[in-house]
């Protein structure tokens, strides 16, 4: 415990989910964690279940909106006086075959997933300079970078593309001390899954994992706090991919 005592974070898309199990993995680590999401409500509830007085700021954001951003950040400093860690956790995943994407439909994967990377990226930089240091994790997934599936070939696009930011910024921002990394969630048993497949296609899921189980979003965040603390200050530029062993199979059971 405390690995994060003292330093203020941003988790972008943390009211549910996989940000949701940073958010909460990040305060019990002893860091003040701003939420930037676009659905205040549940940001709200999970603050006041933490039940930690004001480590817990809400901020309602749209990361694909440069003014946003920069405002969940200047609301951040004033609020905690700095940033340490940024997570760009917020992503979208309609699923459509590449004949029926509209141009609308791929801008928008596009925006939220990989641009709302840039901006806050941009957003966090004066400050991260200013400190001399800093703290940025992309979520970025083995879809796109290392595998794909049908109906998802701007989710994979955006998805690699972060992969390529992170190595582009790794080089730009080392000199100021500042480490840029991602992790590569696998199948997580999120709620949202939950709700929309079947127990049928969980299970198939499941076989094809040689951990024999889905990943829950505390194996994303115990990857997210290793990349956040000082544990992490000589790793930049990579990702950790976290799938159960999943991608390393030659040929599904």
């Amino acid at each position: 415990m405390g690995r994060l005592a003292g330093k203020t974070a941003i988790v972008i898309g943390g009211a549910q989910g996989i940000g949701a199990a940073i958010v909460t993995r990040f305060v019990r680590e002893g860091a003040s964690v701003v939420i930037g999401d676009w659905d205040e409500a549940p940001a709200q509830a999970l603050a006041a279940r933490l039940g930690v007085p004001g480590a817990v700021h809400v901020v309602r954001t749209d990361v694909s909106s440069r003014e946003a951003t920069e405002r969940l950040v200047r609301e951040t400093v004033e609020r905690f006086g700095r940033v340490d860690i940024l997570v760009q956790n917020a992503g979208i995943f309609p699923w459509t075959l590449l004949e029926d994407t509209s141009e609308q439909e791929w801008d928008q994967v596009l925006s939220v997933n990989l641009k709302g990377c840039f901006l806050s990226l941009k957003a966090c930089l004066p400050i991260m300079k200013r400190q001399q240091a800093g703290r940025i994790i992309f979520m970025s997934s083995v879809t796109g970078p290392r595998v794909s599936s049908a109906g998802h070939g701007h989710y994979g696009a955006s998805k690699a593309g972060i992969v390529g930011l992170i190595r582009g910024a790794c080089m730009e921002l080392a000199p100021y001390g500042i480490t840029v990394n991602g992790v590569e969630p696998g199948n997580i048993l999120t709620d949202a899954m939950q709700r929309t497949r079947s127990a049928d296609f969980i299970a198939g899921m499941e076989r094809s994992v040689p951990l024999g189980r889905l990943g829950t979003p505390d194996d994303i965040a115990g990857a997210c706090l290793f990349l956040a603390s000082d544990d992490a200050a000589y790793v930049s530029g990579t990702t950790i991919v976290v799938d159960g062993g999943q991608t390393v199979c030659e040929a599904k059971p």
